[in-house]
């Protein structure tokens, strides 16, 4: 329901406060805060009962009809939040800002923050494991822009997407909790599965207004200095995304202090296909379960495991990196640092998070707490890295070099365990102010007074069992026992009557009791100004502290890389610039882990001679296994990792792409078949010389002479002009023929063992082509019923016999069964050229021949 401001008039003082701030944002959920509640109205209310399963009551009424109303505790605010912001939902926070004591008619409330998935930054709401961005992307004439923020580490970076296919595998490596497009953007369909996307006007992507805001937020001229004034449509969205960011947060942003680029030509393209069927984060059925990063990330520090998922997701071609990065893994194996560094590292936690939410004054006392214990292992690692001789390890050394100054005045500060809330008091620690201290004792109700004054009324009473006491509903009081009531003094005043005891009070310690209720308002509002103070205290170290956190997580990471190493028996690959891939006992990373039986390790050799194996072989026989591991080492290789082989070396890549699996897309229209049509046109537009090509039966969702001669095609396009280094699985085993007509193609195949109906696979690569497929001995394996592999059986050996005459015959049947050729007829161009007597052509003929041909092409 949507009331105009000429509306309200009906409404109670408090509903028209509401409805005036609802119409501020009236397509996101307002939390108005109530007492200790957060409440809901009208379309809000309805929304927030079905998506949270809260009852949906009733308030008042408006024209004559009950006001829907909804409302969640304030203190159990954070677990609907978290819910509503998984779900891909924003929410309003609208908080009571005027004082009750002194305001006339409802309090006056505003929206302090509007909670969006990709901009949050509280603990509760974030999966620590896992990056939450914020992406933007800007369309133009088919070219693109892409920026994206974590806004809990300040990381804001920028990318141009050279092609539509390219846009689409950015989006699925980013996974944005949170997506905004321009209205005018015309690839909805690419977007549309993602949660939280968000319309914005076309007027934000604006050029000029998008570098007024980041030079102003960088407190720079241009943007030159950052790398990025060429990146025009990547800068359209990133003025989009930081306007956005600054409307939802309505607070300073210093830790985002820089933007930087991401460029295809610095790390190995991976296509969305190829981040899918490897299944580098997320299975196939959309788990976390038995994935790459599973394997790898044993990281102690959950921004040490975030980095490692976006080294996975990013595989670099600098070799310089990538052996930086190898040599400090060797260093860390030679020293045998490994548990040393992971017992520093634990107690590190998540400073990158919390010294975010310090940099938007959002963190929580028990965040300065983590901080503080965190500065104080980093002596720690110091002395861990102080034998070190890589010098990757030594800059990171560097960089994470004890904080003295910072640690002192948190451990001064802040108490050992400090509560969860600032408005809870007892956050900061005795001795750091004076003012406080004294208010502290006073609040505290001053206890040595209160023994002192016991001992007095004792004495002037003669009641030995005269006791002073407080508690937080009757405040001071003067406790006597029943038997003694009748020797109370006339001047103390009766309090309370209980079973055995009087309780009284008296002119001074009503006194004192005010004076204790004064000093206990005093002392939270000194106390909440001093921890405000802190704030600004650490803000001059966010710079220091940010790097700080990136080492960390670097350290965390490439130490999870040697444990990773020694745990599973890993090599280190030899980098290349020089082209071939050369595995000998390669093994897939998850497979391995995740089978009982011992892993069969398998070599592969591809160079420039030869850059294509076409792989045959049974079903079950292991020819993705052995496809996908291949592409799964080479991309450790790429992200500075050790490799599960015997030995390797690798040449740099350029791309991976993988064709494999069956799928459909129906929401888009699209069968199987074209799915898979689409993938492989995509290898066969963008692969090169230094591509890294894997194709798992292509052609099998047509007819067999459709899919066949596709699959020739795709074998000769790839082999004779891309060159691509390519694993080429099939079963249809005229492929294996290519071999005689390409010399830089071989055959390998995988091989299975026959015993009476059973079959047994060897999972082992041999060179030379498979004798058959054993489709029906894996059949009978799967369960299909006897009768029917006994009438396959029965009809293969009937169009077994009926090849063997056609061949016998030599020559082809007018018969759909028969054999197609597997080689085009010549171009018409061609033909005619074959039947031109060049002898008998006078030169205008010539010319008009030339004309007829480039007419044809």
């Amino acid at each position: 329901m949507t009331l105009s401001p000429s509306d309200f008039s009906s409404h109670t003082p408090m509903m028209r406060q509401y409805l005036t701030i609802k119409a501020e944002f009236p397509n996101i959920l307002l939390f108005y805060r109530m007492g200790d509640f957060y409440e809901l109205f009208f379309d809000d209310a309805k929304r927030a009962a079905d998506l949270l399963d809260i009852p949906l009551t009733a308030r008042g009424k408006s024209g004559g009809n009950a006001i829907p109303m909804a409302g969640v505790p304030y203190h159990a605010v954070e677990n609907y939040l978290a819910r509503l912001v998984q779900l891909g939902e924003s929410v309003a926070i609208c908080e009571q800002v005027g004082d009750p004591a002194t305001s006339k008619g409802p309090v006056e409330r505003k929206v302090v923050k509007v909670v969006t998935p990709g901009t949050v930054s509280d603990e509760a709401l974030l999966t620590d494991r896992q990056d939450n961005l914020l992406v933007s992307v800007f369309e133009h004439k088919s070219s693109y822009g892409i920026a994206y923020l974590d806004i809990s580490s300040g990381r804001f970076v920028v990318t141009e997407p050279t092609s539509l296919e390219q846009l689409q595998a950015e989006l699925q490596r980013l996974s944005p909790a949170e997506l905004l497009y321009p209205e005018s953007f015309t690839e909805y369909g690419l977007i549309q599965s993602y949660k939280g996307i968000r319309k914005r006007p076309d007027w934000e992507y604006d050029f000029d207004t998008a570098q007024s805001i980041l030079t102003k937020q960088f407190g720079t001229k241009d943007l030159s200095g950052f790398g990025i004034s060429d990146k025009h449509y990547a800068i359209c969205a990133a003025g989009c995304l930081f306007q956005y960011v600054k409307d939802t947060q309505r607070t300073a942003l210093p830790h985002i202090r820089s933007i930087i680029a991401e460029s295809a030509t610095t790390g190995v393209v991976l296509d969305a296909a190829t981040r899918r069927n490897l299944e580098l984060t997320q299975n196939l059925q959309g788990g976390l379960e038995n994935t790459l990063a599973s394997i790898l990330d044993t990281s102690v520090t959950p921004m040490g495991s975030r980095l490692l998922k976006r080294w996975i997701h990013f595989p670099l071609r600098d070799l310089q990196v990538l052996t930086a990065r190898q040599d400090a893994v060797s260093n860390i194996l030679d020293l045998e640092l490994g548990e040393v560094l992971i017992s520093s590292l634990k107690p590190i936690g998540d400073i990158e998070r919390i010294v975010s939410r310090i940099a938007m004054r959002s963190a929580r006392p028990r965040d300065f707490a983590r901080l503080r214990n965190a500065l104080t292992n980093l002596p720690d690692i110091a002395e861990d890295l102080a034998d070190v001789s890589a010098t990757h390890l030594k800059a990171i050394s560097a960089n994470v070099a004890p904080q003295p100054v910072l640690q002192a005045l948190l451990e001064k500060a802040i108490v050992d365990n400090p509560p969860v809330l600032i408005r809870d008091g007892g956050v900061i620690a005795e001795g750091y102010n004076d003012e406080l201290d004294e208010l502290r004792n006073l609040s505290q109700g001053a206890s040595d007074y209160l023994e002192q004054l016991e001992v007095r009324e004792r004495e002037a009473t003669g009641i030995s069992t005269l006791k002073v006491g407080y508690n937080k509903v009757h405040g001071f009081y003067i406790e006597i026992s029943r038997a003694a009531s009748n020797e109370v003094p006339d001047h103390y005043i009766r309090r309370q009557t209980l079973k055995n005891n009087e309780r009284f009070i008296t002119d001074e310690l009503k006194q004192h009791e005010e004076k204790v209720l004064t000093a206990q308002s005093r002392f939270l509002a000194l106390e909440k100004k001093l921890y405000d103070e802190l704030f600004d205290l650490i803000l001059p170290d966010l710079e220091r502290l940010q790097s700080l956190a990136s080492n960390l997580a670097e350290l965390d990471v490439l130490n999870t890389f040697a444990q990773t190493a020694e745990r599973l028996n890993y090599v280190k690959p030899v980098l290349s610039v020089e082209p071939g891939i050369a595995i000998e006992g390669g093994r897939h990373p998850v497979v391995e882990q995740m089978t009982s039986e011992p892993f069969i390790a398998n070599p592969v050799l591809l160079n420039e001679q030869r850059k294509m194996l076409v792989i045959t072989g049974p079903n079950m026989g292991g020819k993705s296994t052995y496809m996908r591991q291949t592409a799964l080492i080479v991309l450790m290789a790429h992200i500075g990792a050790y490799v599960p082989a015997q030995s390797a070396k690798i040449g740099l890549v350029d791309r991976i792409f993988t064709r494999i699996g069956a799928s459909d897309d129906l929401a888009s229209g699209r069968s199987t078949f074209m799915v898979e049509m689409t993938e492989t046109a995509n290898i066969l537009h963008n692969a090169t010389e230094k591509s890294l090509v894997l194709l798992d039966e292509i052609g099998r969702g047509t007819s067999t002479y459709d899919g066949l001669s596709l699959a020739w095609a795709c074998a000769e396009m790839l082999a004779l002009k891309l060159k691509a280094f390519t694993l080429f699985a099939t079963h249809y085993f005229e492929l294996t023929l290519l071999s005689e007509q390409i010399p830089t193609l071989s055959n390998v195949h995988l091989d299975a063992v026959e015993h009476g109906d059973n079959i047994i696979f060897m999972h082992a690569i041999q060179e030379g082509a498979a004798s058959k497929s054993f489709g029906l001995q894996v059949a009978q394996l799967a369960g299909v019923p006897k009768a029917a592999v006994s009438r396959a059986k029965q009809k293969l050996a009937e169009l077994e016999t009926e090849q063997h005459r056609i061949h016998a015959e030599g020559h082809l049947e007018k018969s759909s069964q028969v054999q197609l050729p597997l080689i085009d007829e010549p171009h018409v161009a061609i033909q005619k050229l074959a039947q031109i007597d060049v002898n008998n052509v006078t030169p205008k003929q010539a010319l008009d021949i030339l004309y007829e041909l480039k007419e044809t092409l």
